[in-house]
């Protein structure tokens, strides 16, 4: 009975990792440049909640960053992928949601390897983005962008494993 349990839930563990995941690396590169149009509307309810986790998250990371006029093109190219990428997997997990009631086991399998695939997607897209907008870095922004997202890393690795993350590091002064 305990392996059944495990079993069935640990598709379900597996998804709400992958959605956390999601919705961190998305709120990190959401924040809209100042000379950015406004964003839509939240939606309400959790969707709503998700996107406007995504917006604060863009815009701390814009301020911390210190994004200059001149990095603007590929700061909201970087922000735009995030507010997508977001979009995307609120849909899908919508959809899921949806749906899951109905499925069988071989098909819940699949749609979870849709989800872990969709993940994989929204990153490369976010990698190919951050790319383009780390070379427009100063050494000091760069130095920041490091601190930020290794420390976002060790948090998350250190909360899987139940293991309280180390104090963050001040970012390297130049």
């Amino acid at each position: 009975m305990k392996n059944t349990i495990r079993t069935l839930a640990a598709p379900a563990v597996l998804t709400l990792a992958l959605f956390a995941t999601t919705a961190w690396a998305q709120g990190a590169t959401t924040a809209a440049a100042p000379s950015a149009p406004a964003a839509a509307p939240a939606k309400a309810g959790p969707a709503g909640k998700h996107e406007d986790f995504v917006e604060k998250r863009i815009k701390d990371l814009h301020t911390k960053l210190k994004i200059t006029d001149q990095q603007t093109q590929q700061w909201e190219a970087f922000a735009q992928t995030m507010r997508d990428n977001a979009q995307k997997t609120d849909e899908a997990f919508r959809d899921r949601a949806q749906k899951i009631s109905g499925l069988n086991a071989d098909d819940a399998m699949k749609s979870y390897a849709a989800l872990a695939q969709l993940h994989a997607d929204n990153m490369q897209k976010l990698v190919t983005a951050f790319t383009a907008l780390y070379g427009t870095l100063s050494d000091e922004q760069k130095a920041t962008a490091d601190t930020l997202f290794r420390n976002q890393a060790e948090k998350r690795h250190h909360a899987h494993k139940g293991v309280p993350a180390a104090p963050a590091a001040a970012p390297a002064a130049n």
